[in-house]
């Protein structure tokens, strides 16, 4: 299978990929680089999520998307845990991008496992 039809035909991994880049940026973009636990929390687990999202993408396991669920549901229970919440732009991003992993992370799993696209992994 050539790269970009690994990436079209999961595309859930490349939108979790996607999510991964823009935790990681987040900081920056939307201005809670001061707030030094939310950011380097986005920085390390964004990078994380980016990462496994490419290794599911071009070598699948079905590992990788249990530990990318795993990651999305830190990275939603973090601002609570870290203890960021008060700062509504971090909560959000964190909230928002963690759910959209699980959900994305699930999905990705039960179509692999469906074996509607099992052909050539």
């Amino acid at each position: 299978m050539k790269t970009t039809d690994s990436l079209t035909t999961y595309w859930q991994d490349s939108i979790n990929f996607l999510l991964g880049l823009g935790l990681f940026f987040s900081p920056w973009v939307l201005d809670f680089g001061a707030q030094e636990t939310a950011a380097r929390n986005a920085h390390v687990f964004g990078a994380i999520l980016a990462a496994m999202a490419i290794a599911a993408l071009f070598a699948y396991k079905i590992w990788e998307e249990w530990v990318s669920a795993v990651l999305g549901a830190w990275i939603f229970v973090s601002p609570w845990v870290l203890q960021f919440g008060e700062h509504s732009t971090a909560k959000l991003t964190h909230v928002l991008i963690g759910l959209a992993a699980i959900v994305l992370a699930f999905w990705s799993a039960s179509q692999h496992n469906s074996g509607h696209m099992t052909a050539g992994r």
